[in-house]
């Protein structure tokens, strides 16, 4: 893996990167006793589907498998099958450490920077388990031991299912298996609507529909459980706070604290926000900054061949997807959202060229 990290450029053009086969092996002779599995801070649809869809199948081969979060999550993912035996770390640090501590193996899905995964990252260096990182973001960071990984993947979903069909068999997929998988590809391709999806996403779909999973009940539990203090918010900031830079085809939404305490905001409630933006003629990149109080987070969603990830690197500490990408800022709220208004007309060019 180091050597595709010293030659990512090369390396891009391979896509997937596979040396799981001697851990495959362990799992089949039944030589792995305890697992972990975790995902990335505040988990969307793809984390949670991917780590609780790879928790229903190696229960199979693992005696003791643990799926466990760094933090909280949004309340539409809770119908996922196996959500009750989740651990947030927040709220059981001490058996989270213990269970990482003992474990034979830790399985890392995505994210590929420990620093993702907030203090459980620490605990997670530190521990003499075999790391197992699947992913599809760019730029890695040299943590595991084993990977699987493919940044032309729609989802991290996608890649669990890959591995299960193509290193087991695809018989290995329950209804309860296919559920989660689903969940993850239809969030992380923004219900099939994104540039990521592929003939080969479709594909796969159908065949996780075949498996048993049931996409109008996947889809009405994921995007018809707006609470009312969400249903405002949204409106609220389209009504109030978005703004128009035509001159870069750029729409922006920015929200306080005060504001976040006026809708009641919880986690997930800001959730595809940032996506209405996109629905805007003329407009190729949508970004909503929020005051979380520790920091500014951003999120940033684009079309075409605009690199939203290259602008979110650059300027605030983010990456991500071409077309879908994270940030952040330690300045104020005020201050980042001048500094993005600065920024993003060296971009100009680039924005009015899509």
């Amino acid at each position: 893996m180091q050597k595709y990290l010293l030659f990512g450029v090369f390396l891009l053009k391979l896509m997937l990167i596979n040396n799981t086969a001697p851990l495959v092996q362990l799992l089949n002779e039944r030589k792995i006793n305890s697992v972990v599995i975790t995902t990335h801070h505040k988990p969307d649809g793809d984390a949670m589907g991917s780590i609780l869809g790879l928790w229903g199948f190696l229960r199979e081969f693992v005696s003791d498998v643990v799926v466990c979060t760094p933090t909280d999550y949004a309340e539409n993912l809770f119908w996922l099958p196996g959500n009750e035996y989740v651990l947030d770390f927040e709220k059981s640090a001490n058996e989270v450490a213990q269970k990482v501590a003992h474990a034979d193996a830790i399985f890392c899905l995505d994210f590929n920077r420990l620093s993702r995964i907030n203090q459980l990252g620490d605990l997670v260096r530190d521990s003499k388990a075999t790391k197992v990182m699947m992913d599809h973001h760019l730029e890695p960071e040299s943590f595991s031991h084993y990977t699987y990984w493919d940044y032309e993947a729609s989802s991290t979903c996608e890649l669990v299912y890959q591995w299960i069909a193509n290193e087991f068999g695809a018989d290995h997929v329950t209804p309860s298996i296919a559920t989660c998988l689903y969940t993850g590809l239809m969030t992380d391709t923004g219900n099939f609507q994104h540039n990521n999806t592929k003939p080969a996403t479709l594909r796969l779909a159908a065949d996780l529909m075949e498996h048993g999973a049931d996409h109008l009940t996947i889809h009405a539990n994921i995007y018809d459980v707006f609470s009312l203090d969400r249903s405002r918010l949204f409106g609220y900031s389209l009504y109030k706070k978005l703004e128009i830079i035509p001159e870069c085809k750029t729409a922006l939404i920015y929200l306080d604290r005060d504001e976040l305490k006026a809708f009641h905001v919880q986690t997930g409630d800001t959730e595809g926000l940032v996506n209405f933006g996109l629905g805007l003629k003329n407009i190729v990149l949508s970004v909503l900054i929020i005051d979380r109080t520790e920091r500014i987070k951003m999120s940033f969603r684009s079309k075409g061949d605009f690199p939203a990830n290259e602008l979110a690197g650059k300027y605030f500490e983010g990456g991500g997807h071409r077309n879908a990408a994270g940030g952040q800022s330690t300045d104020t709220l005020e201050a980042t959202v001048e500094k993005f208004k600065r920024v993003v007309w060296e971009y100009q060019e680039q924005l009015l060229a899509v």
